[in-house]
C-alpha cells in the first residue's frame, strides 16, 4: 500500500515534468510590448534603443537562469561601419546619343550604401536578365556577355527550374557579386520584380537615405571592387531600356512566370557621383546558454536564434516616426525569451544543451549573426544546429506552417512531426521569389555548413490568410504601423510556440545530429566547399 501511495503521489509530477508547457501567447505579447514599445526607438544597430532591449533581453535570460556564453559576459561585442550617401552632393544620370539626362534620387532610382561607392562612375550598361550563375542547374546569365569595366542590369528573380532555396541562395548580395566581380564588371544595377515586392516602391525609396552597415573586420567584405549599386524603380524601368527594341514590361512579364529572359548590351550608358558619409558603430550579439544533462551530448550546442535590431526612427507615416518593429522581430525575440522561461519553469530532460542567440545588425544585411557564424562563442564544431525565428507574424489563426529549408536537411522532417502533433499541416516555401531562405539569419549558419531553418505562419494559396499576409507586408512591413496597435492573434502565436519548443527539445534530445539531405545543395558547405 505504501508503494502504491508513493506512486499515486509521484505519478503526477512526473506527468506534469514529461509534458511540454502549454503556451498561450499571453507571456509572449508581455515581451513583445516591452521590446516594441516606443521607448525603444525601433531598437537600430547600436543605438540607444537597442541597448535597452539588449540589456532587456540579458535580464530576462538571468532570470530564466541561463548562463553567459557571450565573450563579455552575456555580450559579444561587434565593430560595423555605417555608411550614409550624401544626396545633396551625390547624382545619377543617363547618358544617351551624347545626351544626357539627370535622374531624381527616390523617384527614378537611389544608391544601395552597402558597398563601398566610388566617388563617380561613367560606364556602359549590359541587360544580363536575372544576372545569375548557378553551375548546378548549367544555368549562366553571364555567359558570352562583355562586362568588363561594364555596369550589369539585373531584374530579381530566377527561372522556374532552379529550385527555390537554391536560387535564393545565387541571388545572395555575396553570390551575386561574385560572379559580376569575375566576369569584370564594376557596379550593379537592380530592379525588384513587380511580382514579389513587399513593399510599394515609395516606401522603399523613403529611408533610403539611412546608413547601412558593414562589419568593419576586412575579412568581412564581400562587395570589393563594386563601385556601384543602385535600385532603379520598375516604373521608370523603360529610361534604361530606350533604344534596346525591349520594354521593361515584356521583361517583367517573363519574369513573373519564372521564364528565361534574354540577355543584350543597353544603348544608354550612366553617369554616377556618390558622396559616402562613413562613422563607426558598435553593437554586441547576446548569448546565453542552458546546459544538457548526457554526458556524450552536452557539449554539443542547438541554436535558437532571433534578431533584436529593427530599423529605428524614419521618415514619419502618418505622423509616426518610430519603425516599432512588433512583428519584425519583437516577436521572434519574444518567443525566444518565452521559450526559456518555460524551460525554467517546467525543465524538460536535454540532452544537448542549448543557445539562446539574439542577434545585432539583421536589418543591416545579416550581419550579427554572420559574425557569430564565423566566431562562434562555443566550439564551431560543437554547433548542431540553428532554429531561427524572425516575424512569424500571428495574424491569423495557425493552420499551417512554412518552413523555410524543410527539404534541405533532417531538421524539417522533425519540424514536420511537431506540427503534426499539434495538427498543424506544414509547407515549404509558398513564395520563392520572395528569397526568404537567405533573408533571415539562418543563412549565416547554412553557410557555414550547420543545418538552419526557420518558420513562419503559413496559407493556402487563394485563402483570407493569404490576403491578410499580403496586405500586411505591403502596408506594415518597414513601417511604423507595425506597432502594438495591430491585430494579433494571441492564442495561434502561443500554438506556434508550442510547436516551437517541441522542435527544439527534439533536436537537442535525439541521439543523431541533424544532417543535410544528399539531395540538398547546401550540403557542399558542410562538406568542407566553402563560403
Amino acid at each position: 500500500m505504501k508503494k502504491l501511495l508513493f506512486l499515486l503521489l509521484v505519478a503526477p509530477m512526473l506527468m506534469s515534468a514529461q509534458t511540454p508547457a502549454q503556451f498561450d501567447g499571453k507571456s509572449w505579447w508581455e515581451y513583445v510590448k516591452v521590446l516594441a514599445d516606443d521607448n525603444m526607438e525601433g531598437r537600430d544597430t547600436g543605438s540607444v534603443g537597442e541597448r535597452k532591449a539588449q540589456a532587456y533581453a540579458v535580464e530576462q535570460f538571468k532570470q530564466a537562469g541561463l548562463k553567459p556564453a557571450g565573450t563579455k559576459g552575456y555580450y559579444q561585442p561587434i565593430k560595423f561601419n555605417s555608411r550614409q550617401i550624401d544626396e545633396k552632393n551625390s547624382s545619377l544620370a543617363l547618358v544617351h546619343d551624347g545626351k544626357t539626362e539627370p535622374l531624381t534620387l527616390g523617384d527614378d532610382a537611389y544608391f544601395s550604401t552597402r558597398a563601398d561607392l566610388a566617388p563617380q562612375v561613367k560606364a556602359d550598361l549590359v541587360f544580363v536578365g536575372y544576372g545569375l550563375q548557378v553551375p548546378e542547374m548549367k544555368d549562366d546569365d553571364l555567359a558570352g556577355l562583355d562586362l568588363k569595366g561594364k555596369v550589369a542590369v539585373y531584374i530579381s528573380g530566377s527561372p522556374s527550374e532552379i529550385p527555390g532555396p537554391l536560387s535564393a541562395h545565387a541571388q545572395s548580395g555575396a553570390e551575386r557579386w561574385k560572379a559580376f566581380r569575375a566576369a569584370g564588371a564594376i557596379g550593379l544595377i537592380s530592379f525588384p520584380n513587380p511580382a514579389s515586392m513587399d513593399i510599394p516602391w515609395s516606401r522603399m525609396s523613403m529611408n533610403r537615405t539611412r546608413p547601412s552597415m558593414g562589419l568593419a573586420d576586412p575579412e568581412f567584405d564581400e562587395t570589393k571592387g563594386e563601385q556601384l549599386s543602385v535600385t532603379f524603380n520598375p516604373a521608370r524601368a523603360d529610361l534604361l531600356f530606350a533604344g534596346s527594341g525591349h520594354t521593361f514590361q515584356e521583361l517583367a512579364d517573363l519574369a513573373r512566370d519564372r521564364k528565361p529572359l534574354p540577355r543584350f548590351p543597353l544603348a544608354v550608358s550612366v553617369d554616377a557621383k556618390a558622396k559616402m558619409i562613413v562613422t563607426p558603430v558598435e553593437s554586441a550579439n547576446i548569448v546565453a546558454k542552458l546546459e544538457g544533462s548526457d554526458p556524450s551530448l552536452k557539449d554539443e550546442y542547438v541554436v535558437l536564434s532571433a534578431h533584436i535590431d529593427h530599423v529605428g526612427i524614419g521618415a514619419p507615416i502618418d505622423g509616426d516616426k518610430i519603425y516599432n518593429g512588433a512583428m519584425d522581430n519583437a516577436s521572434g525575440t519574444a518567443l525566444i525569451m518565452d521559450v526559456a522561461a518555460s524551460l525554467h519553469k517546467s525543465p524538460e530532460t536535454l540532452r544537448r544543451s542549448l543557445l539562446f542567440l539574439i542577434v545585432t545588425g539583421e536589418e543591416k544585411g545579416l550581419l550579427g549573426s554572420k559574425y557569430f557564424a564565423t566566431h562562434p562563442t562555443v566550439n564551431a564544431k560543437s554547433i548542431v544546429a540553428d532554429l531561427n525565428e524572425d516575424m512569424f507574424l500571428p495574424i491569423y489563426p495557425l493552420t499551417r506552417i512554412t518552413v523555410y529549408g524543410l527539404d534541405e536537411s533532417t531538421l524539417g522532417d522533425m519540424a514536420r512531426a511537431a506540427a503534426q502533433t499539434a495538427n498543424v499541416a506544414v509547407q515549404s516555401d509558398p513564395e520563392p521569389l520572395r528569397n526568404a531562405f537567405v533573408r533571415s539569419d539562418q543563412y549565416s549558419f547554412i553557410r557555414h555548413g550547420i543545418p538552419a531553418l526557420a518558420m513562419d505562419f503559413g496559407y493556402e494559396a487563394g485563402s483570407p490568410a493569404q490576403k491578410t499576409h499580403k496586405d500586411w507586408l505591403t502596408h506594415r512591413y518597414h513601417a511604423p504601423s507595425d506597432d502594438l496597435n495591430q491585430p494579433v492573434d494571441i492564442p495561434a502565436a502561443g500554438k506556434f510556440e508550442g510547436i516551437y519548443r517541441s522542435l527544439v527539445i527534439s533536436v537537442a534530445n535525439d541521439s543523431a545530429r541533424p544532417q543535410w539531405k544528399t539531395t540538398s545543395f547546401f550540403q557542399r558547405f558542410a562538406n568542407g566547399a566553402g563560403i
